[in-house]
Order: C-alpha cells, then sequence, then structure tokens
C-alpha cells in the first residue's frame, strides 16, 4: 500500500543484520503498464532530502533519536534507502523547494504513521488501543490540539501549522476529512488482517480509497500547484470521479509493486492483486495482469473525465478564468503525480521490480527524451473499440444463475389493490399516449399489466399499509417510465442539450415547501409532481430535502448513461458500478424506507463508513442481479452498453457465461458481506452512537427493511414479463438482417434508439466538407453495425 510499503527497507535491512539477504523470486513478471505522460523531476531533490532527514530526526522518527518505549521503525539509513524526496520530486516536478520540502515531509510522516502503526498496533493486533492513539491524534487538526507525545503528534502539529495558514478553511475541511479518513481506516485494515479476511474487490476499493491515502495525495497536490479546486465545483461529479479515478491508479499500481513484500513479509490482507487471485481463483500472474487492465480502465476514466466533462462544468458553474486555470492546474497535477509515482516505483529498491534503480526495462519500456514512441503500442491497445462497444448484437436470452438469497419474499396483503391503483394512475398521467417526439406510445396497458410493479413494492414494503403501497408501486413504475423514456428520446437523437433542459425542469416538481409548481408538460413531469405532492406532503422539509436529492441523483445518472452512448463507450466497471446505484433507483427506493422508520435513528449514522458499506453492498446486488436479467433486453434490443455483465466481458476479455458466472459470484461476495458487516460492525456503531434501545430496534428493522428490500426485488425479476425473449420481441419488434445501404429503416418510435436492431444507422460524429479525417476505420474484425455477432 502507499501508506505502509516503508517497512520493506526496514525489513531488507534486518534481514541483511542477520546474514540471510537472499534475493526472492518475483512470483511474477511486471505487466505492461499504461504510462501516456512522461515523468519529470523537480530539481530542488537533495535540498529536500537533506531538509526531510533533518526535520525526522527532529520529530523523533529516527531510531536514534526516538522517544522512550518506541520500537524501533527507521534508521537514518533506511530513510534514506526509501527516497521520499525523490518520490515528492517526482510527483511534484514544478513547485519551488520550499514548497517540495513541506510535501515531503508530509509524506515522510504518513509514512512513518503506517511503519509504526504496524509495528505497534497491527502486528500485536490491539485494536483497542489503537482506536485511542487514532482519537488523540486526530484532534491535532482541530483548534485546540494537546500538547504532543510522540513522533507522529509532533510531526502532524508541525505540519499543520505549516501548511493550513496558507489555504481557505474550505481546502482545511476537505484536508482534514481526507487525513482523518487515511487514519481511522487503518482499523478495518487491522480488522482484517486479524480476521484474516481477503475483502472482496468492489469492497477493497471503496475502503482502499480512504486508507491508502490517495485521496489525502489529492489535496495535497492543491496545495504544490496553488491552486485550489473552487469551492462550488469541488463535490460534482467530474472532480469528485477525477479523485476518485486518481486514487484508483496510485493504489492499484502500488498493489502490484508491493504484492510479493506484502504478502510473502508482512502478512498482508489488503492488496488488490491478492483480492482478485482469491475472488477468481487465478493465480498471481493473472491476477497482476487482470489488476492492471483495472489500472488502464482508471486511467482512461481519469483521461476521458477530464476532457469530455470537466469543460462542461466551467460553462454550467460559470467559472471565471483564474478558477478554470485552477482547475486545469489541479487535473495536470494529478497527471504527473501519477507519472511520477510510477517512476519511483520503477526507481525504488524496495519494490518488486528486480532490484529497482533503473526505469527502463521494468514494467513500461523505457523512458527519457526521445522514447515516447515506445509508449504507443500500449496507448493504442488501451484505446482499441471493443466489439462489445457495437450495438444491438444478437445474444439471445441469458442462462441465469442459481442466485444466492437466503431471504423468503414476503407479500403485502394489498398487493392486487396496488396493481390496480398503479395502472389507472400511468394511464392518467399519460403514460400510455403519445407524447413529444414519440408518435407512438412508449408503453401500452398490457405492457404495464406484464411489468408488474407491484410484485416488487409488495414484497419490498411488506408491512406498508395500502396507500403507502400504492404510493410505492407509482414510484417504481413513474421511475421505470423515466428510465425508458430517457434513452427512447435523447439516446436516439444523441441529444445532450435536450437532455440536460429535461433534466434541470424536474426539481422544479418537487418544491421543499411543497407549492406552487408549473404546468407540467409530458408524463415524467406530471407523474413526478403528483407523486411529490402526495409523499413530501407528511415529510418534515429535512427528510424532503434528503429525497429530492435521491430523485435528482436517479435523473443525474441518465445524463451519465446519455454521455457515455454519445461517446460510444463501454463504462469503466469501477464508474459504473458507483453510478448504477442511482441509475437504478436504489438511493430513492432506501430513502423512501429510511424515512419511514423515523427519527429513532440519528441522521449522521446514515452517513458513517459503516451504514454506506452495508447500503452500497445491498444495492449492488440489487444492480447485478437487474444486468443479469436485463442483458439481453439492453444489448440486443435497446443498444445499449451501459451493463455490468459487459463491463466484466470488456475487462476480462472473457465471453458472457463466464461474466455471468463472475457477476453471481460477485453479487454472493456483496451479500456475505452485507452480513458480516451488520453481525460484527453494526452492535460496534450502536455503542459508538450511544443508542437506546428504541433506536436499536429501528435499526434492526432497517436491516430486515434491506432484506426485504433484495428478496422483493428477485422476486420481481422472476416474475415479471419485461425481461422475456417473447415479450421483448412483442414490445420491440423482431430483429432484421443487417440492411444494405439504401434500404429503408425498420423503425418503431417509441423504443430506445428507435431503430430496430439491424436497421440502417447514421454514422457517429461530425459529417461535410473537411471531416473525413474524423472518421477513423475500425480494426478488421470490428463492427460499427448492429451485424456484429456477441
Amino acid at each position: 500500500m502507499l501508506t505502509q510499503d516503508a517497512n520493506a527497507d526496514k525489513t531488507a535491512g534486518k534481514t541483511q543484520r542477520r546474514g540471510r539477504n537472499r534475493p526472492m523470486q518475483q512470483p511474477f513478471e511486471l505487466p505492461e503498464f499504461y504510462v501516456v505522460h512522461p515523468a519529470r523531476l523537480n530539481p530542488h531533490v537533495e535540498g529536500a532530502r537533506t531538509h526531510s532527514t533533518r526535520w525526522a530526526r527532529t520529530m523523533g522518527m529516527l531510531d536514534d533519536a526516538r522517544d522512550p518505549g518506541t520500537p524501533e521503525i527507521w534508521s537514518e539509513r533506511q530513510l534514506a534507502a526509501m527516497d521520499y524526496a525523490l518520490l515528492c520530486a517526482y510527483t511534484h516536478p514544478d513547485c519551488a523547494a520550499p514548497e517540495l520540502d513541506l510535501i515531503t515531509d508530509w509524506y515522510v510522516w504518513v509514512f512513518y504513521f503506517d511503519d509504526h502503526f504496524l509495528e505497534v498496533y497491527k502486528k500485536p493486533r490491539d485494536r483497542d488501543g489503537a482506536r485511542a492513539y487514532l482519537d488523540r491524534l486526530c484532534s491535532f487538526m482541530g483548534p485546540e490540539p494537546p500538547a504532543p507525545e510522540n513522533a507522529c503528534e509532533r510531526g502532524l502539529a508541525d505540519l499543520w501549522a505549516r501548511t493550513v495558514p496558507a489555504r481557505s478553511a474550505q481546502w482545511r475541511a476537505r484536508f482534514a476529512e481526507s487525513t482523518e479518513a487515511l487514519l481511522r481506516e487503518s482499523l478495518w485494515e487491522l480488522a482484517n488482517i486479524s480476521a484474516d479476511r481477503v475483502p472482496n474487490p468492489v469492497e477493497y476499493i471503496e475502503v482502499r480509497r480512504r486508507v491508502g491515502g490517495a485521496p489525502w495525495s489529492a489535496d495535497l497536490v492543491e496545495h504544490a500547484v496553488g491552486a485550489e479546486v473552487p469551492a462550488r465545483v469541488a463535490a460534482s461529479r467530474p472532480l469528485r470521479v477525477l479523485k476518485d479515478a486518481f486514487s484508483d491508479g496510485v493504489h492499484l499500481r502500488n498493489d502490484i509493486f508491493s504484492y510479493q513484500r506484502e504478502t510473502e513479509t508482512e502478512g498482508e490482507v489488503n492488496n488488490c492483486v491478492l483480492v482478485v487471485e482469491r475472488f477468481l481463483e487465478v493465480d498471481a500472474q493473472r491476477a497482476a495482469e487482470v489488476v492492471n487492465e483495472a489500472l488502464t480502465s482508471r486511467l482512461r476514466q481519469f483521461e476521458n473525465t477530464a476532457l469530455t466533462e470537466v469543460p462542461h462544468i466551467f460553462e454550467e458553474y460559470g467559472l471565471d478564468p483564474a478558477e478554470r486555470a485552477a482547475v486545469a492546474a489541479y487535473v495536470k497535477g494529478l497527471q504527473d503525480w501519477q507519472s511520477g509515482g510510477h517512476e519511483w516505483h520503477l526507481r525504488s529498491s524496495r519494490y518488486m521490480n528486480k532490484g529497482g534503480g533503473s526505469a527502463s526495462g521494468a514494467g513500461g519500456g523505457p523512458s527519457g527524451l526521445g522514447t515516447a514512441a515506445a509508449r504507443i503500442a500500449t496507448v493504442l491497445r488501451a484505446a482499441a473499440p471493443s466489439p462489445l462497444a457495437a450495438p444491438y448484437r444478437r445474444v439471445g436470452p441469458t442462462a441465469l444463475p442459481e442466485f444466492t438469497m437466503p431471504y423468503t419474499a414476503r407479500v403485502n396483503p394489498n398487493r392486487a389493490r396496488a396493481r390496480r391503483a398503479t395502472i389507472a394512475w400511468c394511464g392518467e398521467v399519460g403514460m400510455y399516449e403519445p407524447v413529444a417526439r414519440l408518435p407512438e406510445p412508449l408503453w401500452s396497458r398490457s405492457d404495464l399489466e406484464g411489468f408488474a410493479f407491484e410484485i416488487c413494492a409488495a414484497s419490498i414494503d411488506p408491512d406498508s399499509t395500502a396507500g403507502e403501497l400504492d404510493l410505492s408501486t407509482q414510484w417504481l413504475a413513474w421511475g421505470t417510465y423515466g428510465d425508458d423514456y430517457f434513452p427512447a428520446v435523447f439516446h436516439r437523437d444523441r441529444d445532450m442539450a435536450g437532455a440536460k433542459v429535461f433534466a434541470a425542469r424536474l426539481p422544479l416538481f418537487m418544491p421543499l415547501d411543497c407549492g406552487a409548481v408549473p404546468p407540467p408538460t409530458g408524463p415524467v413531469e406530471t407523474g413526478l409532481a403528483d407523486l411529490w405532492r402526495r409523499t413530501a406532503e407528511p415529510m418534515a422539509r429535512e427528510d424532503r430535502a434528503w429525497f429530492r436529492a435521491a430523485v435528482e441523483a436517479m435523473v443525474d445518472s441518465w445524463l451519465w448513461e446519455l454521455h457515455n452512448h454519445m461517446q460510444d463507450r463501454i463504462p469503466d466497471p469501477v464508474d459504473y458500478l458507483e453510478m448504477r446505484r442511482q441509475a437504478f433507483g436504489s438511493e430513492l427506493t432506501l430513502n423512501l424506507t429510511r424515512i419511514r422508520r423515523g427519527r429513532g435513528i440519528p441522521p449522521e449514522l446514515y452517513r458513517s463508513r459503516t451504514i454506506e458499506g452495508v447500503e452500497n453492498a445491498v444495492m449492488d446486488y440489487a444492480c447485478l442481479l437487474n444486468d443479469v436479467f436485463s442483458y439481453q433486453k439492453e444489448i440486443e434490443f435497446e443498444g445499449a452498453r451501459s451493463n455490468g455483465v459487459v463491463a466484466v466481458e470488456h475487462l476480462l476479455g472473457c465471453g458472457r457465461d463466464t461474466a455471468v458466472a463472475i457477476v453471481d459470484d460477485l453479487m454472493a461476495s456483496r451479500l456475505r458481506q452485507f452480513e458480516r458487516t451488520v453481525a460484527d460492525e453494526l452492535p460496534v456503531l450502536a455503542e459508538e452512537y450511544g443508542l437506546e434501545a428504541e433506536a436499536r430496534e429501528s435499526l434492526d428493522a432497517y436491516v430486515d427493511d434491506l432484506r426485504n428490500w433484495m428478496a422483493g426485488i428477485l422476486k420481481w425479476h422472476r416474475e415479471t414479463r419485461r425481461y422475456g425473449e417473447e415479450e421483448l420481441l412483442e414490445r420491440y419488434g423482431p430483429r432484421v438482417p443487417a440492411a444494405s445501404p439504401g434500404a429503408a429503416s425498420a423503425e418503431r418510435p417509441g423504443t430506445a434508439g428507435a431503430l430496430a436492431p439491424g436497421a440502417l444507422r447514421r454514422p457517429i460524429g461530425p459529417n461535410g466538407l473537411g471531416t473525413s479525417a474524423t472518421r477513423i476505420r475500425l480494426p478488421r474484425g470490428v463492427s460499427a453495425g448492429p451485424g456484429a455477432s456477441g
């Protein structure tokens, strides 16, 4: 890990003293890394080396100056061998000498913290002592810090005082949050080591961001380049994705290089190569290659976000030139860090790189002036179009696995009434009628009868009243209609401007004061206006804001899907899973459940890492379940690419059946994680928040609601007539052979894409005089049309 690697030289030093310094055989060959931008070295590196050594001794971090009772952590020789000044000089190539000294001191501190924590708390597995230690350490970022008593406390107190006066209050808050997360998530690692538990891939990626240190590094990049991200865009999707993709890239790269030391020397279980090795049941070489594919995907997500999403927020938020320059400097700083960090890993003797010392020939090819062309092959391979991106591939029905589901779905006795009420309501708001840009109705009454949303709602809410069940069923119908309408119009026409106008209007129909709304146009606005009024009026204002945010997040995810569709792009798996939780409407329905549980549970508890982990596991189970059931509908009949099974096929280069089996395994692992967290971590959380008996009962009831939610969604998928091939052929029309040039299109207005599979489609991208160079021919064997097999 980035914040766990300093122990390597110390271990090597002890081994050398014992006379057993024999080189170990590498467990795998380093893969070919995707490194687009060359690393550059800060000219002030020597000064930073001298300064950081002096500073570490002053803080008491070196063994010859350590506090009484502190075990041996670093000698001066070991600190010099780790060479954090070189790391910082590569990752921050443009900052001035005083700034490089400060940044290097921060990295010395964070690596020392990690090695000290390993020796004092991880190895003895002292969870109680670790928790008390971290509580006190975090207080040094508060307004009234205590007097420091050890090297970690002295270092943090000194660094905080030297750093924060130059930064805004918003940056201080972000940096304090990421620093505290880095410190506290060490407890998660300690818990895994104590239980000898290897996390599942999704859990690992999520928690690694917090404990691995890269989000913390991203915040320091702002300080190093002297350009803060404007507060009003710092939480926007593009900036959030940049930070997350950067963090994942740093961590996945480090896991590949540090695998041997962590697994063979430290007994570490928190390494992504090991996670993939165990999850896919493959050898270390294949696991490293898969992790490298995931690393490449995250780096390309970073590039895609920087080039295609960040420019839009400049206009949408009205950033002035100075603010735009600050964001650009931040993006460049993250890019420099990624390339510099890779170069440091190749040069450091601490990593699995055949001894280090030279960047050439070790996992990434030659570097330096004149060697950029050597990286072209890697870049072209990563950018090559995938056959899986071809729309309307003939895939046929999907063989369903035996999904793991330990819970029995209960059924609300008011289900039949909810069915009748929802069928009538959908007609009243216009869902069976033609609307603008759709000359034929999107849904018919018989379609809705087959969808049977009442089956889902009645098992999600088995104990709700008749009126509540009516409302829940209608929310499901409204969300699904919107999810069908959006691609039918905006994907078909590749109309991002129109989609944003459409999305921007919807909050107008969810006023927090439940006041007047503009006249609605179309079933989506009409239905939302009615549902909001009936749902929000009994709510407290805070609950209304919470619920509205969930609806807005779902609508924003539709824009994300359109963004990928317009690029004919298969989403990055990590970005896909995180956005899929919103697109599926998971947060919307879970928020309804939360609110119905009343005020017995403190709102801040829902924002804890434990509850977030529980809910994410539940949502991922349901979203991936839907991806398996809807595979044929989305790929063959709608020409979609946003599907978890496709994302796995694309990442691993496997077929659909293998991808389905892997998705099923991932669902099962997320379900096990849910139950483990509920059993082991939820009681601890209740103690930390001092929950009384009534609140604990509410929390237990919420967990039962989540079990009902998963069981109900599986029951609906098995019983609905939304995904079967017979129903799809009836609703979308039969597939037709690929059309020849000039053939009339087979069109059924009102379906996603509007063109029947196999129909002639207009070329994508610019056209007209002077644009021929933009139409790049696909490699032989890759079809851009619907006749591609899959």
